[in-house]
């Protein structure tokens, strides 16, 4: 009988299911897929980045089990992956937070035992925390002996992790990967893809899905509610040439896209998620009939039950707009 064990909770990254959403858009004239990426260990997307950079440095010999401090910026979800990954091999963890990240989030990385920085102050320019955490970042780097500093936003072992994320969809698809919805912030996961569907030439459609009030792809940085996408500065590693189509999404949009979703395919959803949804039904009068469209779903909803599941916080924001997913 073969051993379908796992070889400590690290191996199990990746390898996520491909579902195909068959409820979500009643009429649409192709097929739909959502790649679940909250089934890895530590909930998202973000587990791929955190332990392709970690295990490399470990490689390398720059980072040292019980000598090297790992420092990152992140709004949430590669905390959490990192927290998981330092505490398998026993690597102090400080990770710069903001005002945004979740009280759910904020107690995983206390059980992980990781050290939080909560940046409180917004950046005068862009009104946004992104710029003041990186700041902190640095600082923090350069007062800490033996500091590594991963950089999600500028390391190349960012996208490389992402060519297995478009490997695994190939394969579930046996290549027909017709048109790949994809949410933007440090661009790691859209350009491993890119980088992948280029290396094997797929003919497959890229799609952006920014935030509206996103500086990456040139508009003006604006206050947004929701984290995970989108982000006020653009990032090292964005690449415009990787992307044939970007479409930009308002918080409110993700919020009635995620509502959409949960009440036609019961799955609960991360904003980000949602917003590919919204991205879908923008353009989907333009997808020629019977193609194969994934959405990159990089996290669950579980860490937004406070924000976009909240009946209470929808109304605060946005007043009563129920009737927009009550259909």
């Amino acid at each position: 009988m073969p051993d379908k064990t796992f070889p400590g909770i690290l191996s199990t990254v990746g390898n996520t299911p491909l579902v195909e959403l068959e409820r979500l858009l009643p009429d649409f004239g192709s097929r739909v897929f959502g790649k679940i990426e909250r089934f890895n260990p530590g909930g998202s997307i973000k587990d791929r980045s955190a332990l392709g950079m970690l295990l490399a440095g470990i490689r390398s010999g720059e980072v040292q089990p019980g000598r090297t401090v790992i420092i990152e910026s992140s709004s949430g979800n590669l905390a959490v992956g990192l927290a998981q990954i330092c505490r398998y091999f026993g690597l102090r963890f400080i990770c710069v937070v903001d005002g945004k990240t979740t009280e759910q989030n904020l107690a995983i990385l206390s059980a992980f035992r990781a050290e939080v920085e909560v940046v409180t102050e917004r950046d005068e320019l862009t009104g946004e925390f992104l710029p003041v955490r990186l700041r902190r970042v640095r600082e923090l780097v350069a007062a800490t002996p033996d500091a590594y500093w991963p950089n999600q936003y500028a390391s190349l072992l960012n996208p490389k992790a992402h060519e297995t994320t478009m490997r695994e969809i190939e394969e579930s698809l046996d290549g027909a990967v017709d048109f790949l919805f994809c949410s933007v912030s440090t661009f790691g996961t859209l350009r491993g893809c890119r980088d992948h569907i280029r290396a094997r030439g797929l003919d497959t459609t890229i799609v952006a899905v920014d935030a509206l009030g996103s500086a990456i792809f040139g508009l003006e940085s604006t206050q947004r509610l929701i984290p995970g996408h989108g982000a006020s500065v653009v990032p090292p590693l964005m690449d415009a040439s990787a992307a044939d189509e970007v479409v930009h999404i308002s918080d409110l949009e993700c919020v009635v896209a995620c509502r959409r979703l949960i009440g036609r395919e019961a799955v609960l959803a991360g904003g980000s998620s949602g917003a590919t949804v919204a991205a879908l039904w923008k353009i989907r009068h333009r997808i020629p009939e019977g193609s194969n469209c994934v959405l990159i779903f990089p996290d669950g909803g579980d860490r937004y039950l406070d924000t976009i599941y909240s009946d209470a916080w929808v109304n605060q924001n946005f007043g009563d707009v129920a009737h927009l997913w009550k259909d």
